[in-house]
């Protein structure tokens, strides 16, 4: 049976340094200060169904979503624990973009929110492969603003994670949830934010995900 929360969770972790950066456009990672740890990044093989993260872990899913012919683009994520439990989900406009744009934007906006919310042992997962790629440093990007995206996402990444950061790829069959949310962006006039209680209309996925469908 699907639980939701009632609150946000406060998972106040303490920050382990770590020196890692995405392989950008062809750059070498560069680790900052010359020193620190280096981050683990656990790549997972592609699912067809969401998997729950390890307890004591929330796990982010993330979406992005362009419209071909306007290029009218909308974003949206959400964060669940191990039991599946709905925690906090987000969605936005965010005016004319690509495709990978938007995905790279929903990640941002993830990582974002996890950071406002002092949450720091995460994992994350999307149905957009280059950007797990591009996260687990298979691959890299050379358009301009997916590059500004891309290092914006770097920055973020080292203040979060323990130094064990799960990373994998889903099938869209598994990315639901936070595909519900981000065309929920198309019809918001400003970011919304759900904490504890989803919106009506991924309620239906989150059992499924919850029951393994």
């Amino acid at each position: 049976m699907l639980r939701v929360h009632l609150r946000p969770l406060s998972m106040m972790l303490q920050c382990i340094p770590v020196s890692a950066r995405l392989v950008i456009a062809g750059k070498a990672p560069v680790a900052p200060g010359g020193g620190g740890g280096r981050r683990s990044i656990h790549a997972g093989e592609s699912a067809n169904t969401w998997r729950k993260p390890e307890a004591g872990r929330l796990k982010l899913n993330f979406d992005g979503s362009s419209k071909h012919a306007s290029r009218r683009a909308s974003i949206g994520g959400v964060y669940r624990d191990h039991e599946g439990g709905f925690v906090l989900g987000y969605a936005e406009r965010i005016g004319k973009a690509t495709s990978s744009v938007a995905e790279l934007v929903a990640l941002r906006r993830g990582l974002e929110l996890a950071l406002e919310n002092g949450w720091l042992n995460i994992s994350i997962e999307g149905d957009a492969k280059t950007v797990v790629d591009v996260v687990k440093k298979r691959a890299s990007v050379r358009a301009a603003e997916d590059l500004r995206q891309c290092e914006e996402i770097a920055a973020l990444l080292p203040l979060l994670d323990d130094g064990d950061m799960a990373v994998s790829h889903v099938r869209r069959a598994g990315n639901r949830v936070a595909h519900g949310f981000a065309k929920l962006g198309h019809g918001v006039a400003w970011p919304r934010v759900w904490r504890g209680v989803p919106p009506d209309e991924v309620i239906r996925y989150l059992q499924r995900d919850v029951e393994g469908k």
